[in-house]
């Protein structure tokens, strides 16, 4: 089969296409023809291996464990293990996988779905790893509640494009920050009031009940700031830092910081369960969720896409297009 293979760590320039063996599924496991695979920061963060705790947590330390990146999978069941029950050769799914920048890739059963009749295989690639960190951030970990005000830093990246939607979905007030030219994007989102992060200040708003923050750059004592005096503090990811720890050392010092202040300061290992995934397939098939795609490359060009995601060209998600051949 054809697959985005690297040989060592670094940025996009180490992935090249290559054949390579289809994967054998094991008991508790699938294999699936993968139509479409979603581009997000944790398959930068493992094609790079930075920061270089992302090494330690045993994905490889002097190159990747995976050579074949990608999580985020849509596409076609065309064998099942022996303890599989729930799934048979035939159906449509989505969910998590392992290489999945490839033609075939494995999957555990307990990490994917059937894809609902309606929602396309480039769409249902978006949905398991951003869509569940969202929904886990938001409510899981923020305990979001209808009527709150919720300030979300980086708005219109792949998590962000889905936490407005779902504050939006639960009547949240929402406030999205991110850049002035995907400020339509944002409130197309369900965003009340989008703000520039070059140009506008959150500060300058009301106190928020709960705070979203996926980008990363602000400083915790500027977020705390912004705060009502018993608000939530939600920390997404590991992004910021320097090349050891990335952003983990700013989220231990919020969270070390946390008991001895009145407001909530927490971050989480994102977890994409079955529960998770039912209640976003759910938003889903009532259409008051999007999957936002913004634009599809093809195998070849997975490099490209990965430039896009670092570069921040993306307004929500970049999907890997991908037709198997025999």
């Amino acid at each position: 089969m054809r697959a985005v293979v690297q040989d060592r760590f670094g940025g996009p320039d180490v992935l090249g296409v290559r054949t390579v063996d289809v994967p054998t599924p094991g008991a508790d496991e699938v294999l699936v023809r993968v139509a479409a695979a979603g581009v997000d920061r944790g398959t930068w963060h493992l094609m790079t291996g930075l920061p270089f705790a992302v090494r330690l947590a045993g994905y490889g330390f002097r190159r990747p464990k995976q050579p074949v990146p990608g999580l985020d999978l849509a596409g076609t069941v065309v064998a099942v293990g022996s303890d599989v029950s729930e799934f048979s050769i035939g159906d449509e799914v989505y969910g998590i996988g392992a290489g999945t920048f490839a033609e075939y890739a494995v999957a555990k059963a307990t990490k994917i779905a059937h894809r609902p009749d309606h929602v396309s295989a480039e769409q249902a690639a978006t949905l398991s790893v951003s869509g569940a960190t969202a929904t886990q951030a938001l409510f899981d970990v923020g305990l979001a509640a209808a009527g709150q005000r919720v300030l979300i830093l980086g708005a219109s990246g792949g998590v962000g494009s889905f936490a407005v939607q779902l504050a939006h979905a639960h009547g949240l007030h929402v406030t999205g920050v991110a850049s002035a030219a995907k400020a339509d994007y944002v409130t197309e989102l369900g965003a009340d009031v989008v703000l520039d992060y070059l140009t506008d200040d959150f500060a300058d708003e009301e106190p928020f009940d709960l705070i979203i923050d996926i980008g990363g750059r602000n400083r915790i004592s500027k977020l705390r700031a912004a705060l009502t005096r018993n608000g939530t503090l939600v920390i997404v990811g590991g992004e910021g830092g320097g090349r050891f720890t990335g952003g983990a050392g700013r989220q231990v010092r919020a969270m070390l910081r946390s008991p001895f202040v009145s407001q909530r300061m927490t971050t989480f290992i994102s977890d994409e369960t079955a529960a998770k995934r039912a209640a976003l397939h759910e938003l889903v098939e009532q259409g008051r969720i999007v999957a936002p795609v913004d634009r599809t490359f093809p195998l070849e060009r997975a490099a490209a896409a990965l430039e896009d995601l670092e570069a921040g060209r993306l307004r929500g998600k970049a999907v890997i297009t991908i037709g198997a051949g025999s």
